[in-house]
Formats: structure tokens, C-alpha cells, sequence
């Protein structure tokens, strides 16, 4: 028989070795339950599913050691001041459209999409090949002291639901239209009239009349919405907004504190849900058309001149701000540079019809 001597130092080693492993252990074990809030009242279910599929995602990508629980517009603080509810730590998260907080800094407009932006697959390309969301969380930590991503995103929105077929410059002469961001600041170098009002309470406006018309989203979000069921005319191409991205941001203290698998995971699933949004609102448009024709709507289209009016005071309204915003300048010479890359290679993808 053999005698084993096991020496004191011995024991101290496998102690330490034993505690790595369980501390090791209880870190993997560790959940994180965060609340993040949103700009989208309850009922708006397009939004708030983007929202939704982004905390589904990370929670099974991180098998379960991170939850989200997404909560309404207006739930612990008002839908257009979610921003500022993250920075302050009234929440870990939020889920928003920049634009938002064009009062606070226009800059945001040209992340969120304005009458001179690129269309939808042109702006992807700048977000993730152009150096446009670097740009982004530049921006927004430095001006606004909260984390961000790029987690959404749109295809161009209808111009507007209206009782009026505005079609020509001349129809805009007087037209009363909900909007809000960059288009609210141009659209009465048209000859239109603005009045804002949150996404809640649009329906009633435009049911009573209060309004002509209004855009909010794409064709098939708005069906969900049901302006074409109380207005008549349905008004295309959106130039106002070529496209829309949406924004999550974090609170920079818990950003910070999070395990880097779990910083990882966020940024994957929030390119995840801005490619499936892009796809699911794409294919909601397609339902869209066929209710239009079904439901007795008119379909009008922007006569080109106007289009082309709309894009060129988008620009001049960008240079603007360019001249005198710091952050605002570096955004949109970024965008207008990559814009010069992008535009021939779109004009070659496409077959005439």
C-alpha cells in the first residue's frame, strides 16, 4: 500500500482552484433583468414587435441570462422623452426613432431620415459599410451621454393619408398635415400648414378632419393604423422620408457593466432586427396595395416635379444646419460622400419596367 502526504500548500491551492471555478460558475449563472422603454403607444403593434423581436432575440441568444421586458409609450415616462429616460437611468434601455429629439439637437433628423436622405438599402449600406453607425454612437455619447445601436428599420413611408389629392405644388397651398422632425421645418416652404401630434392621437384627427392629411409610415404599417379607411386619397412616393431607421439606446453606466458575450449578443440581434424589420414592413406593403384597391382608396402620385422640389429643399434645409451644427456637419458630409459612392452602383442594380 502506497501513503499519500498531502501538504498543506497543496490544500491551499485546490481551495483557491475549487472557489475559481464556482465564482466562475455563478458568473455564468448571473441574469440581467432590464426594462427598456419606447416611443410606441400600445395597439401600435409594428413598433412595438420590433421591439419585442429584438428582446426575444437577445434573451435566446444569451439563453436566458438576459431579459428585457419591453414597456409601452407612456409607461414610466412620456414616448418622445425615451431618450432622456435612459440617460437618467429610469430605465437600462429604450427602443426609439432619432428624430425625436430633433428639439434637442437637429442632427438627429439625419439619422432618422429626412427629405434628402438616401433611400432604405442606399442608408443600410452607410450604417454598416460607410462608417454610419460609428458615426451614430459618436453622436449620441458625446451630445446625448447614452449607448446606441441602429435596431430597425424602414422602407420609404407613404407620403401622406388625405382628404385632399395633393399632387401638384399647387396642392400643397394651404394643406393641413400631421407631421413632425426635419419635414414639420419644410414642408411650409411648400405652401402647407403643420400640426404635430403623438402617433395616439392621429386616427381622431384625421377621422374629424382636424388635419388634410398625414404621413406617419410606410403603406402597410398605416394600414394597421387605418387612416385609409377614413381618408380617401392615398399619396405616393414618400419623399419627405426615404427611409427610417430606429434606434435602441443604453443607459452608458449599465452598457459599461455588461459581460462582453452579453455586449456581443446585443449587437447582433439589433443588425438582426433592423434586416427582419426591413423585410417584415416590406411585405406588409405588399397586403397594403391590394386593401387600397379593395377599400375603394385612390392611389396619387407626387407629380416628379414636386419630388424633386422635396428632395432639393431637404438638401438646402441640411446645408443649413450643416453651416452652423458641428455634429450636424460631419453626419451629413459623411452621408452626402457616401451618397456619391452609392448612386451609380444603385442605378446599375435596377431593370426599367
Amino acid at each position: 500500500m502506497y501513503t499519500r502526504i498531502v501538504k498543506p500548500g497543496m490544500i491551499f491551492i485546490v481551495v483557491v482552484m475549487l472557489g475559481l471555478i464556482i465564482f466562475q460558475n455563478d458568473l455564468k449563472a448571473e441574469t440581467y433583468k432590464w426594462r427598456m422603454a419606447t416611443s410606441w403607444p400600445a395597439g401600435i403593434p409594428v413598433y412595438t414587435d420590433m421591439a419585442e423581436a429584438f428582446a426575444n432575440q437577445v434573451e435566446a441568444m444569451s439563453d436566458g441570462r438576459m431579459k428585457i421586458k419591453v414597456l409601452p409609450g407612456g409607461t414610466v415616462a412620456p414616448p418622445l422623452e425615451t431618450t432622456n429616460a435612459v440617460k437618467k437611468g429610469i430605465v437600462e434601455m429604450g427602443h426609439t426613432w432619432p428624430g425625436y429629439d430633433i428639439g434637442r439637437n437637429p442632427a438627429t433628423a439625419m439619422l432618422g431620415g429626412y427629405a434628402g436622405s438616401m433611400e432604405s438599402v442606399g442608408m443600410m449600406h452607410w450604417l454598416y459599410a460607410g462608417g454610419g453607425q460609428d458615426l451614430w454612437q459618436q453622436f449620441r455619447l458625446e451630445e446625448f451621454g447614452v449607448m446606441t445601436f441602429v435596431c430597425g428599420i424602414r422602407p420609404p413611408e407613404a407620403f401622406a393619408h388625405s382628404h385632399k389629392p395633393v399632387k401638384t405644388l399647387e396642392d400643397f397651398k394651404g394643406f393641413k398635415m400631421r407631421t413632425v422632425g426635419a419635414w414639420a421645418q419644410i414642408l411650409p416652404k411648400l405652401g402647407g400648414s403643420v400640426i404635430s401630434l403623438p402617433t395616439a392621437e392621429v386616427y381622431q384627427a384625421l377621422e374629424r378632419k382636424i388635419i388634410d392629411g398625414t404621413e406617419l409610415a410606410s403603406p402597410g404599417e398605416n394600414i394597421i393604423m387605418g387612416y385609409h379607411e377614413v381618408a380617401k386619397y392615398v399619396v405616393v412616393p414618400g419623399a419627405h422620408q426615404p427611409t427610417a431607421p430606429f434606434e435602441l439606446a443604453i443607459n452608458k453606466d449599465k452598457w459599461d457593466a455588461l459581460p462582453e458575450d452579453l455586449k456581443s449578443i446585443i449587437r447582433q440581434a439589433a443588425i438582426e432586427t433592423t434586416f427582419m424589420s426591413w423585410i417584415a414592413i416590406g411585405k406588409l406593403d405588399i397586403k397594403a396595395l391590394e386593401t387600397f384597391r379593395k377599400n375603394g382608396n385612390e392611389i396619387i402620385f407626387l407629380e416628379p416635379a414636386v419630388q424633386k422640389q422635396i428632395q432639393q429643399l431637404g438638401k438646402e434645409w441640411a446645408q443649413e444646419y450643416a453651416a452652423k451644427n458641428e455634429w450636424f456637419k460631419k453626419i451629413f458630409d459623411s452621408q452626402e460622400a457616401f451618397e456619391k459612392q452609392w448612386k451609380p452602383v444603385g442605378n446599375i442594380r435596377y431593370l426599367d419596367n
